[in-house]
C-alpha cells in the first residue's frame, strides 16, 4: 500500500514538473513572439504617398490686398442755373455725351421778350450816343485821345446806352442758361426730370460720369502701408467676378490713419473692362521683400499651435519646428528651422508623424 500511495507522489510531480515546464517554456516564445514585429515594424508599415516641392531662398512678394469701390475719376452734378418749364430733354441714362453738348432746353419766351426788349432799349441809347456827340466837334477835331476816350465815357453813362448793354448781356446770358449743356465728356446717370417738368434755379437735373477713367479707393491696414508706395502695380479684381487681368497704379495714400487703423490708398485703373463707377473690387499689390528661404504654403501645418513642416531624409519624414515669416497665400516665409533647397512635403502632412515611412509620387 505504501509503495502505491510513493508511486502516485511521484508521478503527480513529475505532471507538476511539465506543467511549470510548459508555462516556461511558452513565456519564453511569447517573448520571441514579441520581439520580432518590434524589430521588423517598421518595414511592415505602409509608406505614405506624398508630393514635395523644394524650398528656395529667393525674393519673397508680400501681397497686400485690400477692398473698395471703384470710383470715376470726374463725376459732374448738372446743375440747373434758372427757373423755368423744361421744354426738351434728350438725354437718356447710359447715354454718351461729349461735353457741350446740349441735354434739353428750359422755356425762355420770357427771356426772349426780354432780349428782344433790352436790343431796342440799346438802339435807343446808341442813337442818343450819337447825337450828343455831335456837339463836341472841336474835341474830336484835336485829335487828343485822352481827352475824346472821357468825353465818351460820360456820354455813355448820359445816354444810357452803358446801361443798355449791360441789359442785353443779362438778356442774352438768360437765353444762354435756357440750354442745359453737359460741363464733361462721359456717361448720362441718375436723370432726376423729364420734359414738362416745372426746376427751379438750383435743382439737380442729372449726373455725368467720365468712364474713360476709374479709381479704385480701398483700405489697406496701418501695419501693410508701409509697403506701398506710389508708382505701384496692383492686380485687380472685380468681387462680382468676370477678368481678373485688370491693372493698376497706385496714385495717391491719403496721410491720415483712420479711428478704424486703416488708410486709404486710390489706385488709376490702366484699363476699364465691365468695370463701372460704384462696383466693388479687390486690390493686390506685390511688395517684394528682401531674399529668404521660401516653402509653398501647403508645406505648413501646426502642432500644438506651434509652425512645423516636414522634410524628407532616407525615404522618412522629418519634423522641423519653423520661424514664419510674411504669407502670402501661396507661399510662406521661413525665417528659420530648415535650409534652403530642402525637400519639403506638402500633401498628406497633416497627420504625419516623425520619421514616418513615405514614398513620394509625382503629378
Amino acid at each position: 500500500m505504501s509503495r502505491t500511495l510513493i508511486s502516485m507522489q511521484t508521478s503527480w510531480n513529475f505532471i507538476w514538473i511539465m506543467i511549470l515546464f510548459g508555462i516556461v517554456s511558452c513565456q519564453a516564445g511569447n517573448s520571441k513572439v514579441e520581439e520580432a514585429p518590434m524589430e521588423s515594424f517598421r518595414n511592415e508599415v505602409t509608406a505614405t504617398e506624398v508630393r514635395v516641392a523644394q524650398a528656395e531662398k529667393k525674393s519673397f512678394d508680400y501681397l497686400i490686398n485690400a477692398t473698395g469701390k471703384v470710383e470715376a475719376n470726374s463725376q459732374v452734378k448738372v446743375i440747373s442755373e434758372r427757373n423755368g418749364y423744361l421744354q426738351e430733354w434728350k438725354a437718356t441714362e447710359g447715354g454718351y455725351v461729349q461735353k457741350g453738348a446740349i441735354l434739353g432746353r428750359l422755356d425762355n419766351t420770357d427771356n426772349q421778350f426780354r432780349l428782344e426788349k433790352a436790343q431796342a432799349n440799346m438802339r435807343i441809347a446808341r442813337a442818343k450816343f450819337d447825337s450828343d456827340k455831335m456837339g463836341f466837334g472841336s474835341i474830336y477835331a484835336s485829335e487828343d485821345t485822352s481827352r475824346i476816350r472821357l468825353l465818351e465815357e460820360q456820354l455813355e453813362a448820359s445816354s444810357g446806352l452803358l446801361s443798355a448793354e449791360i441789359e442785353l448781356r443779362e438778356a442774352e446770358i438768360d437765353i444762354e442758361k435756357s440750354i442745359i449743356r453737359a460741363p464733361i465728356s462721359g456717361k448720362v446717370a441718375d436723370v432726376k426730370i423729364k420734359s414738362g417738368s416745372l426746376v427751379n434755379g438750383g435743382d439737380e437735373l442729372c449726373e455725368i460720369i467720365s468712364s474713360d477713367l476709374l479709381n479704385l479707393k480701398v483700405k489697406v491696414l496701418e501695419s501693410d502701408i508701409q509697403y506701398i508706395s506710389q508708382g505701384q502695380q496692383a492686380d485687380i479684381y472685380p468681387v462680382s467676378g468676370g477678368p481678373g487681368n485688370l491693372k493698376g497704379t497706385v496714385q495717391s495714400i491719403n496721410p491720415k490713419v483712420d479711428e478704424n487703423g486703416l488708410v486709404q490708398v486710390n489706385i488709376r485703373l490702366s484699363n476699364t473692362g465691365s468695370l463701372l463707377p460704384g462696383m466693388n473690387a479687390r486690390a493686390v499689390v506685390r511688395s517684394p521683400q528682401s531674399s529668404s528661404v521660401v516653402v509653398p504654403k501647403q508645406a505648413l501645418v501646426y502642432r500644438s499651435g506651434r509652425p512645423v513642416v516636414f522634410t524628407i531624409e532616407k525615404n522618412e519624414s522629418k519634423w522641423n519646428y519653423v520661424e514664419v515669416g510674411k504669407d502670402n497665400g501661396e507661399e510662406v516665409e521661413i525665417l528659420e528651422g530648415i535650409p534652403d533647397k530642402s525637400t519639403v512635403i506638402i500633401t498628406n502632412n497633416l497627420q504625419l508623424a516623425h520619421q514616418a515611412p513615405v514614398q513620394i509620387v509625382k503629378e
